[in-house]
């Protein structure tokens, strides 16, 4: 284990450390207006959504770690505290990443990038057309971090209005996590893409209560073969199967193995938790628990 203090490195190596250890980031592609009126539109992967009531989204524009010079989207959303925050997708992640070239002051990143503007309608920065989704937003607060290059500057803000593209609801009006097709930052000049072959789904403990680690057996515990994920698995169901159910599911699934070695307990043991470990996979937990159970059962 290597133990890095913050205040011992250079900034560029530390938000090396950062950003290559923070993510998949999401991304904030922000359009925001100067008091004369002229467009800005930046991606920031310094973001998140941080309450539902009221509906808060944070981001930040850091100072450059280079130049310590504050980005045109802090400067515009102090003189006008409005910003549309656009979600990227696979379908703009390419023009988005062009928008973030340092182009002068008053530039219009809309036109440099190839990006259709859309009037709000309840502020004045411009919605981009293309983005699966566009929210919004009043800035209700601008909390600087530091005065040097690299510190952040929280952009608190209040949504007030949320635009989403049909095509990635699913049919009951809600985002489908595959039609979005969602792309995220990581370090360096990585992304993310959330797909099919990147995403997968664990259920919400919101309601049940697993029985936990501490009341695993000692031999599951132990296991050579189950890995801390799938004790998770184990330690989430809310009670264990009953002696009943796991004989007959010895007596069905598993009478086989148990003939073929019956004479070789560590044997069968192992191939028992590496069927378990492959039930865990296919997220049939009360077969995996049969499994395990049926070792010592009967």
């Amino acid at each position: 284990m290597v133990t890095i203090n913050p205040s011992e490195i250079p900034v560029p190596k530390l938000h090396h450390y950062l950003l290559g250890s923070v993510g998949p980031r999401p991304i904030a592609f922000a359009s925001t207006v100067d008091a004369d009126g002229n467009d800005n539109l930046a991606p920031f992967s310094f973001f998140n959504v941080f309450s539902a009531n009221p509906p808060i989204m944070v981001f930040s524009p850091a100072r450059s770690g280079r130049t310590n010079q504050t980005k045109d989207t802090y400067n515009n959303v102090k003189e006008v505290p409005e910003v549309v925050i656009n979600i990227v997708n696979y379908d703009i992640v390419q023009q988005m990443s062009l928008a973030s070239s340092p182009f002068a002051s008053g530039v219009s990143e809309f036109e440099k990038a190839g990006f259709t503007s859309l009037d709000s309608e309840t502020i004045q920065p411009k919605r981009v057309a293309e983005s699966p989704v566009q929210f919004e937003c009043k800035v209700i607060e601008v909390k600087e971090l530091g005065n040097e290059g690299g510190a952040g500057n929280l952009v608190i803000c209040e949504v007030q209005r949320i635009h989403l593209k049909e095509e990635i609801l699913d049919e009951k009006g809600m985002v489908d996590q595959h039609k979005i097709d969602l792309v995220s930052r990581m370090g360096g000049n990585w992304y993310c893409r959330a797909d099919e072959g990147s995403m997968f789904e664990i259920t919400k403990p919101i309601t049940s209560i697993g029985i936990g680690f501490d009341s695993l057996p000692e031999d599951v515990r132990s296991s050579s073969v189950l890995t801390g994920n799938n004790l998770g698995q184990l330690a989430g169901i809310e009670e264990l199967p009953n002696e009943t159910d796991v004989n007959e599911y010895k007596l069905i699934e598993l009478s086989d193995l148990f003939i073929s070695l019956e004479d070789e307990p560590s044997k069968l043991e192992l191939e028992l938790h590496n069927r378990a470990q492959k039930l865990l996979e296919e997220n049939k937990l009360d077969e995996a628990w049969m499994t395990l159970l049926a070792f010592n059962n009967g």
